[in-house]
């Protein structure tokens, strides 16, 4: 056996040394738009040889040269089949026409109906944001982070946030990559908005499982967010009005079929109505966020293409001269796309990332503001090459080398004479990685990916290393100087995964991933805010692993109308990091010493049932699951529930098009109350009542369930102009979801205390108006 299998392997990858053949390369692209399609299907005519388009839309596969026709498809495009008889040259760059259904039916999903039974990724779902438009959220503003937590093994942080936990991870580890670039803190207005202007996004992909190993940096997923590149045929602007912001998006070609640009803007305008406030210290006061994403892109020649892309974005909350806060982003990727020949393809990407905030606080009159400042900011440079061997064979390999800057925390107290200055020194370090994979098709009904990714991560200097007693005391310390190295982690990430394809209908796939962490969140509070640090890995504070272990049977149903899963995954969690119980955590420079290092672990099922086509669509989740932490120093070294544990969680999401005018949607969603620590009893203390905690996590807060709908009509289309008005309504049963549980006497005088539910949500009704202009 030993000396069979490297021989067929051999043989595998050298088919076409003992065959005729030729390669056929090129990009697909929209015919209205000029947009590269993602993941469109090139096959020929017995289907014995084909491939799928990239991120970029460029494809290249390997057939016999006697081939007499290849076709090209793609979700909610018509067919294109192109004759080979007469080929002169072997690039063929197609155009796909948008397919128009008479029948007003919708397709819901970006990718190939049945991708999930042909492919050997476990745990991923793609959305393609223009067909998830009209399902109902908070305040009737599409998002994308709030979409995505309807999906199985993805729980929403809390009640109308758009921070989520996937698979037991924490919200830290989610890697969320807009053009590649990471965003930190990816909510707007304390977290009941998303970062993302769904206008300007094309297309959203999640991996929950094994993701590929390009990908790396966190212990959880990755949410990979692709913008629209710009329309390269004709002018074109949409955007839309809501009861508490306007968005507007302006695409044009510079040189047309060459060249574009897009520029999509979005702001609130909350604060306009704080100048009808009944009291003065609201009228001054200000509320609102912003943002602007752009891109531009341009196809030197067939061989070379370009892209620029930004974000930016802010949230600006002035209360008066009590109390400001301020915090976004800002992110920018340069790329390069290069095609050497039929089968190397070369991405070259330069990308620079910033996420910062101020809080000012107000202490007395007249005094000005204190100033308390964190940020984080990345230089990024990476290499991703894509070899196609052949049409069984895909090769990935890379490099990638990361720059950061952290600033932990500084007080600002210029504007206050009684109180100096504080600051944390600055920390810095350099995360490299390499990375193949390899993406074999070994019979016609197995198929593999297997790969390596080699993470390191050095601390370096300038900074000041201390050592800690048992007391958490500093009792030594030890100066860096600029760029010397103190310490290098380094962790080998092994994925794999493997697909049997049973028949056309069913398959059955396992899967296995190591990842490493290298930044951390840490947060005292039970859901992430602005003012949460990031944080590196030390000489004191290791980084993160995690190993993942998955297997799961997928069925398609009635022609792929019909995608149905069930995963079980286990998942591995190491050196997590919580807080000692009373932990000084904002501006501390012996932050190191508050810190606890433990182990966790998380395990569940996942259910899916998704109707792709149709009048009707939407689909069914289900996630049974467990999530436990164990700590040393924390609930008597005894495992407990994670914050995020929740049993059971389920949702129903429905989009019927009833005819050309009129849409509807619904949403309905359950889980299990959060794990969460209360007090067991009270004693008094020189008259004074001391709450009494036992057990770390040991209650749980009440289920959580409500509904959404939403109803669209279209306005009759114009020959340039289409629009559309959205009524919704979130809650609209108007359940009391508690989002916080507090305690008080029962009477003024009473020993005995009550239960006293906050809820943030009643029934909120929305409306807005859309508009599209070609």
């Amino acid at each position: 056996m030993k000396i069979l299998l490297p021989i067929y392997f051999f043989l595998t990858l050298n088919i076409s040394v003992f065959a005729q053949t030729i390669t056929i390369k090129g990009t697909v692209s929209e015919a209205e738009t000029g947009e590269v399609v993602i993941n469109a299907i090139i096959n020929t005519d017995d289907g014995k040889y084909g491939t799928l388009t990239n991120t970029y839309g460029f494809y290249s596969l390997t057939i016999p040269s006697d081939t007499k026709k290849l076709h090209y498809n793609s979700i909610g495009y018509s067919e294109k089949i192109i004759d080979l008889t007469n080929l002169k040259i072997h690039t063929i760059n197609v155009e796909l026409s948008e397919n128009i259904n008479e029948l007003g039916e919708v397709t819901i999903t970006g990718e190939a109906a049945d991708k999930n039974i042909k492919t050997a990724e476990t745990g991923v779902n793609a959305i393609s944001p223009k067909d998830t438009k009209i399902i109902p959220v908070i305040f009737g503003e599409q998002d994308i982070l709030k979409t995505i937590q309807l999906l199985p093994g993805i729980k929403p942080a809390g009640e109308g946030n758009s921070g989520f936990y996937v698979r037991g991870g924490g919200a830290d580890e989610n890697l969320i990559l807009l053009d590649e670039a990471p965003v930190y803190n990816a909510s707007h207005l304390m977290g009941f908005f998303s970062v993302f202007n769904s206008d300007a996004v094309k297309n959203v992909k999640i991996y929950k499982g094994t993701a590929p190993a390009q990908y790396g940096g966190r212990l959880s997923s990755v949410l990979d967010i692709q913008m629209n590149e710009g329309n390269l045929k004709h002018f074109t602007a949409n955007g839309g009005i809501g009861l508490i912001s306007s968005r507007l998006t302006v695409e044009t070609p510079i040189i047309k079929d060459k060249a574009s640009l897009i520029i999509s803007g979005r702001r609130t305008y909350a604060d306009l109505f704080l100048a009808f406030a009944p009291k003065e210290e609201q009228r001054n006061s200000t509320l609102y966020f912003y943002d602007l994403n752009s891109k531009a892109n341009w196809k030197i020649n067939n061989n070379n293409r370009v892209y620029l892309s930004g974000y930016f974005g802010r949230d600006v909350f002035i209360f008066s001269d009590i109390m400001s806060m301020n915090w976004g982003n800002v992110t920018g990727t340069a790329r390069w796309n290069h095609i050497f020949n039929e089968k190397l393809f070369l991405n070259t990407s330069v990308i620079y990332s910033k996420y910062d905030y101020q809080i000012g606080i107000g202490l007395l009159a007249d005094s000005g503001k204190v100033k308390l400042n964190s940020a984080i900011k990345d230089f990024h440079v990476k290499e991703d090459f894509q070899y196609f061997h052949n049409s069984k064979n895909l090769f990935r390999f890379g490099l990638s080398s990361i720059y950061h800057t952290f600033l932990p925390g500084e007080v600002d107290a210029s504007e206050v004479s009684f109180l100096n200055d504080i600051s944390v020194e600055n920390k810095y370090a350099f995360e490299n990685a390499v990375y193949v994979s390899h993406e074999i098709e070994i019979l016609d009904n197995l198929k593999a990916v297997y790969g390596l990714r080699l993470s390191a991560f050095c601390v370096l200097g300038p900074s000041t290393v201390y050592e800690f007693d048992n007391r958490q005391q500093p009792i030594d310390s030890v100066l860096y100087t600029k760029n010397e190295s103190i310490k290098t982690y380094k962790n080998f990430e092994p994925r794999f995964s493997l697909n049997y394809i049973i028949n056309k209908q069913n398959s059955v796939k396992a899967a296995y991933t190591r990842n490493a962490q290298y930044v951390h969140l840490l947060s005292n509070s039970t859901s992430s805010t602005p003012a949460d640090i990031w944080y590196p890995a030390t000489k004191i504070v290791p980084p993160g692993t995690a190993d993942l272990y998955s297997v799961g049977y997928y069925k398609n149903i009635s022609n792929n109308m019909f995608e149905t899963s069930i995963e079980l995954y286990y998942k591995d969690l190491h050196n997590v990091i919580d807080y000692r119980n009373g932990a000084n955590v904002m501006v501390n420079k012996y932050l190191e010493a508050e810190l606890v290092f433990g182990k966790g672990w998380s395990y569940g099922t996942e259910v899916y049932l998704k109707k792709q086509k149709g009048k009707l669509t939407g689909w069914i989740s289900y996630t049974w699951s467990k999530t436990e932490r164990k700590f040393d120093e924390i609930n008597n070294g005894l495992a407990f529930s994670a914050r995020h544990d929740r049993t059971h969680d389920f949702s129903i999401t429905a989009i019927y098009k009833l005819n050309k005018r009129f849409s509807f949607a619904a949403t309905w969603v359950y889980y299990t109350g959060d794990a969460v620590t209360f007090p067991s009893g009270r004693y008094i203390i020189d008259g004074h009542i001391v709450s009494l905690y036992t057990e770390r996590n040991g209650y749980r807060m009440p289920e959580y369930h409500r509904a959404d709908v939403s109803i669209t009509y279209y306005n009759k289309k114009k020959k340039h102009w289409e629009s559309n008005w959205n009524l919704s309504a979130y809650n609209v049963y108007a359940r009391k979801n508690a989002y916080q549980i507090t305690f008080r006497p029962i009477n003024k005088n009473s020993s005995q205390f009550e239960a006293v539910r906050l809820a943030l949500f009643s029934i909120i009704p929305s409306v807005s108006y859309s508009f599209s202009f070609r």
